[in-house]
């Protein structure tokens, strides 16, 4: 993939993008679309070192201009700091991608008020004060692209999932809110919502998983790749997405259209 358009050029050229949770998974896929398509990208990391340098280096030797930085995005102030010092390395920013998140199963009886600080602190704090401390950079610019991911878990449920689910849905809805908040500083905000989105973390956490369980489960008839997500976040940043504002686009294969209800010819 070279991230080319028609006319041969690349279409993300001189953008300068803040890629939060991006040393591994989705986040780390997204990171290196957008510097294929010609961006000045920051990888954020919180523990995955080791990811966000390897990306960087890949981004390194196909000429592309990249660092990472680490952050701790329960903390608002540690918000502010990575935003201030990605501006710093990339002199501004136009582009957000707020993909750092955990995720978590915890049974609604099981939950307790840690449990529900953690990942509310981290999935949806984080998203909020790094786009505030960001939008303010793009408003002094003319204008930036904000790109929030929430989850099939925001539409949807899962036992075991009401705390993320939970936060998937906030987002949704502040996706929309800051859309028109912000349409006066000429900033877009839309929201991606992954579905079965194969990455290492499945290995580590569902020892029985398998790609052909999870190909079984998709109406499309496989898992999702994070570059799946990658092209679609790269497209919403880009000035060929500059009629959407405040969309929630699903990348799941359909498995959000399909009816939970048996398939009569099953």
């Amino acid at each position: 993939m070279n991230g080319q358009g028609m006319n041969g050029q690349r279409k993300l050229e001189g953008k300068r993008a803040l890629v939060t949770g991006a040393g591994t998974g989705i986040g780390r896929g997204i990171a290196l679309e957008l510097a294929a398509q010609g961006a000045a990208v920051v990888l954020h990391y919180a523990h995955s070192a080791e990811g966000a340098e390897e990306a960087v280096r890949a981004i390194e030797a196909d000429g592309g201009r990249v660092t990472a930085l680490q952050a701790d995005l329960a903390v608002p102030a540690e918000c502010i700091r990575l935003v201030e010092e990605a501006a710093d390395f990339l002199g501004g920013l136009d582009t957000l991608v707020n993909n750092a998140g955990i995720t978590e199963t915890i049974g609604f009886f099981e939950t307790t008020e840690s449990d529900y600080n953690r990942i509310f602190d981290i999935n949806m704090r984080g998203q909020f004060f790094c786009a505030q401390r960001t939008a303010r950079y793009m408003a002094e610019a003319g204008g930036g692209s904000i790109v929030n991911l929430t989850s099939v878990h925001a539409y949807a449920g899962k036992a075991g999932h009401s705390v993320y689910a939970a936060t998937k849905g906030a987002i949704a809805s502040f996706t929309r809110e800051l859309a028109i908040e912000l349409t006066s500083h000429r900033i877009r905000v839309n929201a991606i919502a992954p579905g079965l989105i194969e990455v290492p973390r499945y290995y580590r956490t569902k020892p029985t998983y398998t790609t052909e369980q999870g190909a079984a489960t998709v109406p499309w008839g496989r898992v999702g790749l994070p570059p799946d997500v990658a092209k679609a976040t790269a497209f919403l940043v880009s000035e060929d997405a500059e009629f959407i504002d405040g969309q929630v686009l699903y990348i799941d294969g359909g498995l959000t259209a399909k009816m939970a209800m048996p398939d009569d010819s099953e």
